[in-house]
């Protein structure tokens, strides 16, 4: 009686880890890699203003994004509270004020985003930051012209 009570326990077991496979099997077929669904745009943006860059990806499980400018990988807020660039839930990598001198440049470039999980990876579409230059901005003129304004008592 053992032997048979122990033929079938090893044969349940047996049975459970083949049900267990291939539940998990079924789960991970439903998985995805990431895909980008919107591309980042170029922007001429001004010096001290905010600015977006838009990133959304899909995929099962969900991606991890992350940036790159001019090929190295963008310090947001995720990597240092103080950074300037905050890499929002979307994706998207939002700046709180552009940042741009004579010799440091800091925020001016081509940017990507690169989607992750573990099917693979998707790159973005290249997008260029650029800031406006006086030269760049558009000029607007106003005239005056004396007006006539009549009174009457």
């Amino acid at each position: 009686h053992i032997c048979l009570i122990f033929i079938l326990l090893t044969l349940l077991e047996k049975f459970c880890v083949l049900l267990c496979g291939m539940w998990r099997s079924r789960l991970r077929q439903e998985d995805t890699p990431p895909r980008i669904v919107e591309h980042p745009s170029d922007l001429i943006v001004s010096k001290g203003e905010p600015a977006t860059l838009n990133c959304k990806a899909e995929g099962r499980p969900p991606p991890t994004v992350e940036w790159y400018k001019d090929g190295e990988r963008v310090e947001t807020d995720r990597d240092n509270p103080r950074s300037q660039r905050m890499l929002l839930p979307s994706g998207s990598l939002f700046f709180l004020r552009i940042v741009h001198g004579r010799r440091s440049k800091p925020d001016e470039g081509s940017y990507v985003c690169v989607a992750r999980n573990y099917l693979g990876e998707a790159v973005s579409h290249n997008a260029s930051l650029e800031v406006a230059s006086k030269s760049s901005m558009p000029f607007c003129f106003v005239f005056a012209y004396p007006v006539a304004v009549n009174r009457r008592a």
